[in-house]
């Protein structure tokens, strides 16, 4: 898709993104009153290194834009992933010229635990279900074993190996690539089911 064609896809309103619900997370749009928790995780030098668009050093204003361009476009869905209603990162489906990319970032203190799995499973399962995606790639820095693993329990496929460029750290690195498609996501259906809140 061309810059020209994004700026002029239909627009989406935030009260068209539902909320999900997980065993331990909900996943709602995000909010302006978001803003200045999320830039409070997203100021950490280790999650902008481990994504491609989040600068470092990230501000309330970074936030606030970040906020305002969420979820305009059909097909689309970018989600604030909050435990115990606080947010504790974002994940979303972005459309690119290569497919619909899943992405996703957790504050450091909620890593380890579990988390980023549960939400991109849901978020999967809306990629697929609501938004009628046919396939998903997403990506993870060659040196972030932790996020490959998180694909790869969702049942992503690695495809290869490819440069991308890191706002952060203002160069490129190595990125491992993964697809998944409706088929095997039909079939590990069994990793539980997402209730649709609203």
């Amino acid at each position: 898709m061309t810059l020209s064609e994004r700026a002029f896809a239909p627009a989406r309103r935030d009260d068209d993104v539902p909320v999900l619900a997980t065993a331990r997370l909900v996943l709602r749009a995000p909010r302006r009153s978001d803003a200045k928790a999320i830039a409070a995780l997203a100021n950490d030098r280790r999650i902008a290194a481990n994504t491609a668009r989040i600068p470092h050093p990230y501000a309330i204003e970074d936030a606030e834009q970040f906020i305002a361009s969420a979820n305009k476009r059909e097909g689309e869905a970018c989600f604030a992933v909050t435990h115990d209603s606080a947010p504790i990162g974002i994940c979303s489906v972005e459309l690119r010229e290569d497919g619909p990319e899943l992405g996703y970032w957790l504050g450091v203190p909620y890593w380890g635990r579990g988390f980023a799995t549960e939400a991109a499973r849901a978020l999967i399962d809306h990629a697929f279900g609501d938004l009628e995606h046919d396939t998903l790639i997403s990506g993870a820095r060659v040196n972030n074993p932790a996020s490959r693993r998180v694909l790869e329990k969702c049942g992503f496929q690695w495809t290869g190996v490819r440069l991308s460029r890191i706002r952060a750290i203002n160069s490129a690195a190595p990125i491992d690539r993964f697809r998944l498609d409706r088929g095997l996501w039909a079939s590990l259906k069994s990793w539980g089911r997402v209730n649709r809140v609203t």
